[in-house]
């Protein structure tokens, strides 16, 4: 029996798939747990409009990460932070400042979960990092860290 997935389910799918299960199952337990609907042909016509517009928003989301990918590949932004004599921070740089200082310098906004380091930025100098912009789409860039 054909069924369309209304939620993710363990081992079978993801929300919105199609797929073929046993008639069985799909009565006993998808319909009731309101799991998955039956693959009707109204439902059918449905599902596949439904598909198009989410590939057509999935194409046009890499198109726009691959510009901003291209805009930031290889730009640097500056971080100023309190730090000793010996170029020594009190405390470290975060993925929170290096968001602030695209946001303020590039005028680009990049949430900070999706800033990576390479490695804890504990003095002054250049260090490389990593922004992913989507699935499969990252920015390398670099941040200098400056004393106050």
């Amino acid at each position: 029996m054909k069924v369309i997935l209304k939620e993710d389910v363990a081992k079978l799918g993801s929300k919105g798939d199609l797929i073929e299960t046993s008639d069985g199952y799909a009565r006993n337990y998808l319909f009731p747990r309101g799991l998955a609907e039956e693959a009707t042909p109204a439902k059918l016509k449905e599902w596949k409009k439904v598909k198009e517009a989410r590939e057509r928003k999935e194409e046009k989301m890499l198109a726009e990460a691959q510009a901003k990918s291209r805009k930031l590949q290889g730009k640097r932004v500056i971080v100023k932070a309190s730090a000793g004599e010996s170029g020594k921070l009190f405390g470290s740089v975060t993925n929170g400042h290096i968001e602030e200082a695209l946001k303020n310098q590039l005028d680009v906004s990049i949430d900070k979960k999706d800033i990576r380091l390479d490695e804890n930025i504990r003095n002054t100098g250049n260090y490389s990092f990593t922004v992913k912009l989507y699935q499969g789409v990252e920015a390398r860039m670099t941040v200098k860290v400056e004393a106050e």
